[in-house]
């Protein structure tokens, strides 16, 4: 059996390499960067079992009412505070602003755990996503500081799936 290998083209192979070098291939981080949030509810049209199943069952899926139940002992910037642990993605590019311009964020929602969802909605591929879940990724709000203060554990899932 014999082999035919074709020569690609020097110009082709320059391109290349200048697209790597120049950037042309993303990265992850930058990969990352063109993620946005979209909201819980985007989520809904193909994991309807896990959307129905935190809505009704996870308290994190209600949070922003907490913030408005302590927000009138609060300064405006204390308030501002709670946002990063009872909204989705407040303080990143197309996260939550308000409640007024951004409703669909302003609880905890799947994009706190899973990241971003835009491009996994579109691709509907699960690399587009964080998939597996591990009690580390809750220590950003669930960190002792917090659980001394508010007298709450994690749950890895607390009712979400």
């Amino acid at each position: 059996m014999k082999f035919k290998i074709k020569m690609l083209p020097v110009t082709l192979i320059a391109g290349i390499v200048l697209g790597i070098t120049m950037g042309a291939v993303s990265s992850p981080a930058q990969e990352s960067a063109d993620k946005t949030y979209i909201g819980s509810e985007a989520c809904a049209a193909c994991h309807e079992g896990e959307y129905e199943t935190f809505s009704q069952h996870a308290r994190k899926a209600k949070s922003f009412h907490s913030v408005e139940i302590m927000k009138k002992g609060l300064t405006p910037e204390k308030e501002k505070g709670c946002y990063k642990c009872h909204t989705t993605g407040y303080g990143q590019p197309g996260g939550f602003v308000s409640a007024e311009k951004t409703p669909h964020l302003k609880n905890t929602g799947c994009e706190v755990c899973h990241g971003p969802g835009s491009v996994h909605a579109e691709s509907e591929d699960p690399e587009d996503i964080i998939y597996d879940i591990s009690m580390d990724s809750c220590l950003t709000c669930h960190n002792s500081e917090r659980v001394a203060a508010f007298k709450f554990k994690p749950l890895l899932f607390g009712g979400a799936h």
